[in-house]
């Protein structure tokens, strides 16, 4: 079949259902539960967001409600709409805090509304059961995610709910231990990719006291998540990867995001078809790669960004799998790290010997192989690399400083950036995400929260104070000059203008965990100011 002869709807065929069996347990996805219903639901767009219907719970057994569709879908007068109202309970909104409060109060009231808890999963629903309360990010955003809890975890912290900071750690160890990894958020249909891995800054910040002791404790989940993103390292020849683990040309072992499926997202089933139509139209590529390039930028949390493209401004041209990102081996090194220091406190020399060797192998690594100097300008940057293409140029985006921010530069190296962070990158609200506006959420003009804090930390760090505090100050206030003007706390602003971010797949969420939680740790901590 040619490009041209073929329809959107009929692309999800090609590529198989069923992922890579995980290392533990799985459950079933509403794809595999509902079959056609889920495909027709989805493409038909009943939903303006689909997330809605993956999110959906049963008001009876998948089995049956199949059995309905069948039954009821070619008589005259069907409609799907009645269909899924009179056989799911869609998923509702959150409530309005109340009466207008300041920001820090009004922060305050947010944190027990933003809590859920869910101890049991129904047969037939998505989301999976967690043995602790858990914070959820807010608006769409209504299980437990994973790298956006650090940074809501912050805020918990300074805000006095340990409790709940320590309630997210215990979930996140319960999800290693159940399969094998933790998953990009506390459902189904995200059971086969994972994301920034930040378990163990986690476990840093609630072990502030003394962090080796904390990493001896959870040293079995630090590993866990550590045996996930390196599966398949073992007999890895020059050129060649598995899963997320790859080795370049030139022999260096190094990690890419994936994801274990290469079907359409089913949250965002309808708009991955016609990605995948436009690719292929386009360049030829098949559904099922760009399925899984999708799927893997979704694993980085920036989903989606020109960052991951070919072209920039082509998300048709996304080549996420290609790319070893710079955040990831940063925060792999830091892992490695964390599991050296938990072994050597357990008195496990031989442990702590090997992952001190495979840290500092990937710190290195970050100051040669990630390090791109720049003819125009004094100094240079950190970027990706293209694994698949050693002369591919990568952009410099605020990714570029993690390394900073887990202390894997050199001062050079963190003097360089910071120049190149405040000519290219600094705007008037804050951070932006990358220089290039592409219409994606991740790309200019936006600026998120867990960039701005990685930002001001990595230059806090290498003593750029007055860079650090500049981003911080302007970010906060334009978060707060937005919140007196809409009364909302945005998942993502605009870092030109006071006003939420825009782009991407849906409309920008109110809540919001991460904002919330680096907001209130930027004011109590760099910018020493608990108001307002």
């Amino acid at each position: 079949m040619t490009p041209s002869s073929t329809r959107p709807g009929d692309l999800f065929a090609a590529a198989p259902i069923h992922a890579v069996t995980p290392a533990r347990a799985t459950a079933a996805t509403p794809h595999e539960l509902y079959g056609e219903l889920f495909v027709a639901v989805q493409m038909t767009r009943v939903f303006g967001d689909g997330k809605s219907f993956v999110d959906a719970r049963p008001r009876s057994t998948p089995e049956l409600i199949r059995a309905r569709f069948e039954a009821e879908r070619r008589l005259p007068g069907f409609s799907l709409p009645d269909f899924v109202q009179a056989n799911f309970v869609l998923p509702g909104h959150d409530a309005a805090v109340g009466p207008r409060l300041g920001l820090r109060e009004h922060i305050r009231a947010l944190w027990p509304m933003l809590v859920r808890e869910h101890t049991r999963a129904q047969d037939g629903e998505s989301l999976l059961a967690l043995p602790q309360p858990y914070v959820v990010p807010g608006g769409r955003f209504r299980e437990l995610y994973y790298w956006d809890s650090y940074f809501t975890m912050l805020g918990l912290v300074a805000d006095g709910r340990r409790d709940l900071a320590e309630h997210l750690l215990a979930n996140f160890a319960h999800l290693l231990a159940t399969y094998g990894f933790i998953p990009n958020s506390s459902r189904s249909y995200m059971l086969s990719r994972s994301q920034p891995p930040f378990f163990f800054k986690m476990v840093e910040l609630l072990h502030a006291d003394d962090p080796a002791a904390g990493f001896a404790a959870h040293l079995g989940s630090l590993r866990t998540e550590h045996a996930f993103w390196m599966d398949g390292e073992a007999g890895l020849a020059p050129g060649q990867a598995h899963r997320r683990a790859l080795r370049t040309a030139d022999g260096a072992l190094l990690n890419r995001y994936w994801d274990d499926r290469c079907t359409p997202r089913e949250e965002s089933w309808r708009e991955d078809v016609l990605t995948a139509e436009a690719a292929r139209t386009v360049t030829g590529r098949s559904p099922a790669d760009v399925w899984r390039d999708l799927r893997a930028g979704a694993e980085s949390g920036w989903d989606f960004s020109g960052r991951w493209c070919a072209d920039p401004t082509d998300i048709a041209t996304i080549e996420t799998t290609a790319l070893a990102p710079v955040d990831l081996q940063a925060l792999l090194a830091g892992l490695e790290s964390a599991i050296a220091l938990g072994a050597a406190h357990d008195g496990d020399a031989a442990t702590a010997r090997a992952f001190e060797a495979r840290a500092t192998t990937r710190r290195q690594l970050l100051q040669t192989c990630f390090w791109r100097a720049d003819p125009d300008e004094s100094g240079g940057h950190f970027a990706d690399i293209n694994w698949r293409n050693a002369h591919d140029p990568r952009p410099l985006t605020a990714a570029s400083l993690m390394p900073l921010y887990l202390g894997l530069a050199t001062q050079h190296q963190a003097d360089a950036m910071a120049a190149r962070a405040q000519r290219h990158l600094l705007g008037a609200n804050g951070l932006l995400t990358t220089a290039q506006a592409t219409g994606q959420q991740w790309d200019a003009p936006n600026g998120w929260a867990p960039l701005q804090w990685v930002a001001v930390q990595g230059l806090a760090r290498y003593g750029h104070l007055t860079l650090a505090r500049e981003i911080a100050e302007r970010w906060c206030a334009s978060v707060h000059r937005v919140y007196l003007a809409t009364g909302r706390l945005l998942e993502k602003y605009d870092v030109a203008e006071d006003r939420p971010g825009g782009g991407g797949e849906y409309e920008t969420q109110d809540g919001f965990g991460w904002t919330n939680g680096v907001y209130v740790a930027l004011k109590q901590g760099l910018l020493n100011d608990a108001a307002p």
